[in-house]
């Protein structure tokens, strides 16, 4: 019986395909090894697809949580422009200082705004420079739009990092303010010195509408004001 349905079934692969049968089974065995060894190419490829980003998540170390500085000098903020990696990646807009550690790709070395790291770049972002003389908090002379396009700036860091501090205010007294106070404390000494002159006029006044028997005691005045006077010289 076996033996019959083995000779029917040569005769088919004759028919159907004109190969002889060990021809035939030749060419079924090629192709399941090259079915395999293809299988097992892609297969090997796609285990390294999936290897690779587990071991890029394994090598990256979860970002540690943002320390608050409080009031720092801008030579202080200085510190945390990411040349040390080990410290925080620190930026500030308007004297708030802001923990871009998160962006490193961007604020850290060889990014393309690291330039801004480290320091407050409030006036260079207003005014979209990149140039070192703008690289300050200095919003005096900005027009409208440079304004508000720092205020942008401001709300994107406010959403996105958390605010770690603030930079100290080490502007020094202009000379203006010190040309007031030189101003107010000489009229002050002016009021001074006119305060006995008033007095005397005042009790001169006096004397003279209460007659002569006054005079005694408006000289006695008048020599104690004249005292006063030359102690102050």
């Amino acid at each position: 019986m076996a033996l019959q349905l083995w000779e029917t079934f040569k005769e088919s692969i004759v028919a159907y395909t004109g190969l002889s049968p060990a021809t035939f089974f030749t060419v079924v065995a090629l192709g399941l090894a090259l079915y395999y060894m293809v299988s097992g190419l892609f297969g090997s490829s796609d285990q390294g697809h999936h290897a690779r980003p587990r071991e890029f998540e394994e090598q990256m170390e979860p970002l540690p949580p943002p320390v608050q500085l409080g009031e720092v000098t801008e030579g202080e903020l200085k510190q945390y422009d990411g040349a040390d990696p080990m410290k925080p990646l620190l930026m500030a807009i308007k004297g708030q200082i802001y923990d871009v550690s998160q962006s490193r790709i961007f604020y850290g070395p060889g990014g393309p705004y690291h330039l801004f790291a480290g320091k407050d770049a409030s006036r260079a972002l207003a005014k979209m420079s990149f140039e070192e003389k703008d690289l300050n908090g200095d919003l005096s002379g900005l027009g409208v739009f440079e304004l508000e396009a720092l205020q942008d700036w401001e709300y994107k860091f406010m959403s996105k990092y958390v605010k770690v501090g603030s930079v100290k205010n080490t502007v020094p007294v202009s000379d203006g303010a010190a040309n007031d106070e030189a101003a107010e404390s000489a009229s002050k000494a002016t009021t001074d010195d006119k305060k006995p002159a008033e007095a005397f006029d005042h009790i001169m006044a006096k004397v003279a509408e209460d007659g002569p028997s006054e005079s005694a005691a408006a000289e006695a005045v008048e020599s104690k004001i004249d005292g006063d006077a030359d102690k102050k010289m």
